[in-house]
């Protein structure tokens, strides 16, 4: 079923129950005779408004029973779940729907763009919630619930990064909201207490790891669960340490439990993190524990809708993860929504914040409260084009997008060839060089260096978009018994783009302040503000793929390749949607270790490309026929400088999924 016709179904039938709401709520304000006037007369509500008292907010914890016993103390592990929400409702018998943000961040790291953690009073009450989501959206009558995740803060068990545990600590909350699990009012305690004061209906949010987490109990199909917003989060953790065989990074999730779990933990739990360090091996070979954490096969499971959020240039968690988890949920019909901006890891609240909280605020009335706002009839796709600077996609991808294949040829130079729709011959030849980047490769595209070869379009009539995720097959022959490869896509040109390789990955945080929803004196609902942070370039990465060649027959187990033999293997891209505009080009580079981004392999090879065996396919709107378009008359590309400008090399200093 359409995604369109599957929101307005849902709203065909929240319209009527808001209705019904409001007619309830209403009349618990009213004199007999005004509430049947007003029931009869009053129209059904469009947005939620501030009309209860933060200050005046419960403020609870409890502590949910998950069924399991991951640090083996003998007893059933329970995960702490801090609640804030408005009092009026819950005086006058009324029940509240629930935004919910499971994290192992909450004592450890903090939250937000100024990394705020919780903090509670002499009591054990939550006095600070971070972020702004309890600010804003309890007065308008929703409660937040903040769930520290198993092994984290002030919650039994293991952190196990991504895995039955990590998802069990939410999916147990969602189930007590629900009336099907058991809490209680002390983390060792045996008095219970049940959420008499929901309606059960339940949205979960989170940045990164929380996003992660929404994404897993999405995908467990627990009823109650009516809508996720993951922001900048991964789809399968698999693909977040290791791409295609080739591992990213120095370290494994047995470091990243380590990094956030509680001194109880550190105690307990030393068992757990040997299994994340045995099943997770540095040969990038696909293990079941992999599998236990691969959210995207479960995609049919997801009953709840779907509001992705992810920064086009994030290099910790790549948009690979938003583009495999979307087409995911697409091909199963479950209604969905997206932004794509043009940041690193980082999030919306801190690059487009008005538009954000409004959506937001829409978004949760719509899919919580039932209010037939129009959300579900805006477009799909909100996509950055240049800082500050958006457009809307009525679907997305377009729907005049489709496949179209390039093949690279031959230049006048030596590893600088072309690229278009006819199939040529020849072979290119590169050397890997560990100490070398993208963007040592794209700042010299247009001069042979030994490291890459690269193949350019000649500058192009008319624009030309990509939307969506690309793959690159290459056939290449190698000197030695192993090999990596890169494949990368790259816009030349001049252009002004967010600064994502700065450390604010394309922000800059001010002094300055706005206020998000109510405050006390524990918990202020005003933020710093921030401003894009740019930079003036001569090219832009905006599309890239990596892979270990010794896995080109399967994910589950690498094979030392024989030198002097032909190889091929197709690389998934990150998915994107990116205009190459008129007078750029469109350009491909294939080379070996990207500096900082994997790790390179045991040799270091030299590799020769078959060109008739290497192909780009690419999701552009109008396909084949707008790249013929885009490139005739264009005549032959000429050279450029020598050496191009643009962000210096990343150099993430921890790669942790933190937000």
């Amino acid at each position: 079923m359409p995604t369109r016709i599957l929101l307005r179904t849902r709203s065909t039938i929240w319209r009527a129950l808001a209705t019904a709401v409001v007619a309830v709520l209403t009349a618990a304000f009213l004199t007999p005779t005004a509430a049947r006037a007003a029931t009869a007369t009053s129209p059904a509500p469009r947005e939620s408004r501030p009309v209860y008292s933060y200050a005046h907010a419960i403020r609870e914890s409890v502590w949910v029973d998950t069924g399991l016993d991951e640090d083996g103390d003998g007893r059933t592990d329970r995960v702490a779940a801090d609640i804030v929400r408005p009092s009026e409702p819950a005086r006058q018998g009324h029940q509240v729907p629930v935004i919910m943000d499971a994290s192992p961040y909450y004592s450890c790291c903090g939250r937000g763009n100024e990394s705020q953690v919780k903090t509670y009073d002499a009591h054990g009450r939550v006095v600070q919630m971070p972020l702004f989501y309890d600010n804003y959206f309890v007065p308008r009558g929703y409660a937040f619930v903040g769930v520290d995740l198993a092994g984290t803060n002030r919650s039994d068990g293991c952190v196990d990064v991504g895995g039955r545990s990590d998802v069990q600590s939410a999916k147990a909350v969602v189930d007590w909201l629900n009336g099907r699990a058991t809490a209680y009012t002390s983390r060792t305690g045996t008095k219970t207490v049940r959420a008499g004061w929901t309606n059960g209906r339940t949205g979960m949010i989170g940045k990164s790891w929380d996003g992660t987490i929404a994404n897993g109990v999405a995908a467990t199909g627990v009823k109650g669960l009516r809508t996720i917003v993951p922001i900048s989060a991964i789809s399968s953790w698999y693909d977040y340490y290791v791409a295609q065989g080739a591992p990213l990074y120095d370290g494994g999730p047995d470091e990243l439990a380590g990094y956030v779990e509680s001194d109880a933990a550190h105690t307990h739990c030393a068992a757990v993190q040997k299994r994340l360090a045995d099943g997770s091996p540095r040969s990038g070979d696909w293990t079941p524990l992999w599998t236990e954490r691969d959210y995207v096969k479960d995609a049919a499971k997801v009953r709840a809708s779907v509001f992705l959020v992810h920064g086009m240039q994030d290099l910790n968690v790549r948009t690979k993860h938003v583009g495999q988890w979307w087409d995911a949920l697409a091909r199963h019909g479950v209604a969905r929504k997206i932004w794509l901006s043009q940041t690193g890891h980082v999030d919306p609240f801190d690059y487009r914040r008005g538009a954000w909280v409004d959506t937001l605020h829409h978004w949760f009335d719509h899919e919580l409260l039932g209010y037939d706002n129009g959300v579900d009839r805006e477009p799909m796709a909100d996509i950055e084009r240049h800082p500050d600077q958006w457009v809307t996609s009525r679907v997305w991808p377009p729907r005049t997008t489709s496949t179209a294949v390039l093949h690279p040829a031959p230049g006048n130079q030596a590893g600088v060839g072309t690229l278009g729709l006819r199939p040529a011959g020849g072979t290119e030849t590169f050397t890997d060089d560990p100490k070398l980047s993208e963007t040592d490769w794209a700042s010299r595209l247009t001069t042979p260096t030994p490291e890459k070869a690269g193949f350019l379009t000649a500058p192009l009539t008319h624009d030309l978009r990509l939307s969506g995720s690309a793959t690159v097959t290459v056939t290449a022959t190698p000197t030695t018994g192993s090999a990596h490869l890169s494949a990368v896509l790259v816009d030349l040109g001049p252009d002004t783009i967010r600064d994502y390789a700065d450390s604010g990955e394309g922000i800059t945080t001010l002094t300055s302040r706005s206020c998000w929803g109510g405050s006390t004196a524990g918990d202020s609902a005003c933020f710093k503000k921030t401003a894009a942070k740019t930079t003036k370039v001569d090219y832009t990465v905006f599309s890239r793929g990596w892979a270990d060649l010794g896995h080109y027959a399967s994910l589950g187990k690498s094979a030392p390749l024989t030198p002097g033999r032909a190889y091929t293997m197709t690389l998934r891209l990150a998915a994107t949607d990116h205009v190459v505009p008129k007078g750029h080009r469109l350009a491909l580079i294939v080379a070996g270790t990207d500096r900082d981004l994997i790790d390179p392999p045991s040799t270091k090879p030299t590799l020769t490309v078959s060109l008739p065996g290497t192909t780009a396919s690419l999701p552009l709107a109008g396909g084949a026929a707008a790249f013929a378009r885009a490139t005739a008359g264009s005549g032959v590309a000429q050279p450029g400088p020598t050496v191009l400008k643009g962000v210096r090399a990343t150099k993430p200093a921890r790669h942790v999924p933190l937000g």
